[in-house]
């Protein structure tokens, strides 16, 4: 079984920073493509950064130049490193994944359970 766990939400103030993990833990043999989407209430739930295996990344306009993803392949983590926050950037965030359990399976799309950034003075 798969998970992947975030960590590092929280309440910060406007122009602050924030940086959140995900890691993901289990029985899996490839791990490709890790991203960080948001849901704001009552909105869809977007792409923020996507990083690929062999790291390329690419992220949503609304956040290019504040937010930086990284990923430690030894580790199965990837981080997003937020700064310069904005009310707008208020949301839940999720980490996703795509993961092969075996080198035989086909890969499989994971989803953390979310963690809470709220930007607010």
């Amino acid at each position: 079984q798969v998970q992947l766990v975030e960590s590092g939400g929280g309440l910060v103030q406007p122009g602050g920073s924030l940086r959140l993990s995900c890691a993901a833990s289990g029985s899996f043999v490839t791990v490709g493509a890790m991203a960080w989407y948001r849901q704001a209430p009552g909105k869809q739930r977007d792409l923020v950064a996507r990083i690929t295996s062999g790291e390329s990344t690419n992220y949503a306009d609304s956040v290019t130049g504040r937010f930086t993803i990284s990923r430690d392949n030894a580790n199965n983590t990837v981080y997003l490193q937020m700064n310069s926050l904005k009310p707008e950037d208020a949301a839940v965030y999720y980490c996703n994944a795509n993961i092969r359990t075996s080198y035989i399976a086909y890969w499989n799309t994971y989803w953390g359970q979310g963690t809470q950034v709220t930007v607010s003075s």
